[in-house]
């Protein structure tokens, strides 16, 4: 295995894939940002920290460790918008979530080389989670790839207001059996905390490409809001006050009602 792509291997009929943990960046390629920082903001921050338990229930984890701002592993490869009329991001992003360019100017990435980072990083990336979905699908009646995400609860650029605490996204019931999305909301609800099912954040490209009910393969994403394990500032982040750490007591009842998500997905694949 590469060694910028995690491969976690369980028996479970579970797969849990962060696409925005990373936050490597080819050394070549700094001098072309604005900044390392403003690259490396819109990642999914401790996520997979939060969901280590994840192998401790016998799912198979999929991480890569290269930043979004590289190539985003969770967008549609030829560049078609996930959400046309609304403000997003693109397969090899050239501007944060705030609008704020990324490149320095006449230095963004053209199509040879767009190409050259999907070859490197996003088709390796999808094989492998392929190869795990088929190898689970051999074994179990059903398998869910939980597609596991986080973002800032305020961001204006792309949704109003502040987010909710859970955002469930399954492609309008397309990606999974709707019994699988009912189990899921209802280990979100759980006070103090709010959820949304197909809110502002439908499922990306992965919940999309890989969501297939009627050959068993059950695909759902869960973004969360950041202020669930962390301080989330509503201000606009600077590199003074972003990232702030992850706080292990306010992470403890979100994480506390993951084990649940993630123990729904299980029982009912397992059914």
């Amino acid at each position: 295995m590469t060694d910028w792509l995690e491969v976690r291997r369980g028996e479970a009929p579970l797969i849990v894939s962060f696409p925005h943990t990373g936050v490597e960046i080819p050394p070549e390629l700094e001098p072309r940002l604005v900044s390392p920082w403003l690259a490396r903001k819109d990642a999914d921050w401790w996520i997979d920290r939060l969901y280590d338990f994840a192998t401790d229930l016998g799912a198979t984890t999929v991480r890569t460790r290269i930043s979004r701002t590289v190539i985003d592993v969770n967008r549609d490869p030829t560049g078609a918008s996930l959400y046309p009329g609304q403000a997003t991001t693109e397969l090899c992003p050239t501007t944060t979530f705030d609008g704020e360019p990324l490149y320095r100017p006449g230095a963004e990435p053209g199509p040879a080389e767009i190409e050259a980072r999907r070859a490197t990083w996003f088709d390796p990336y999808h094989d492998a989670l392929a190869a795990e979905i088929e190898r689970l699908r051999d074994r179990h009646r059903a398998v869910v790839l939980y597609e596991a995400h986080s973002i800032r609860s305020v961001i204006p650029r792309l949704f109003e207001g502040e987010l909710p605490n859970f955002n469930l996204g399954a492609n309008q019931g397309r990606s999974c059996d709707a019994a699988l999305t009912a189990a899921v909301a209802a280990a979100c609800d759980t006070p103090p905390f709010s959820h949304v099912i197909d809110g502002r954040f439908k499922g990306g490209w992965t919940t999309r490409r890989y969501g297939r009910p009627d050959l068993g393969v059950h695909a759902i994403q869960m973004e969360l809001a950041c202020r669930g394990y962390m301080d989330d500032p509503r201000e606009p982040p600077t590199p003074q006050t972003w990232p702030t750490p992850y706080a292990e007591t306010r992470a403890a009842p979100m994480r506390a009602a993951l084990v649940n998500v993630l123990k729904a997905c299980l029982a009912f694949a397992q059914s």
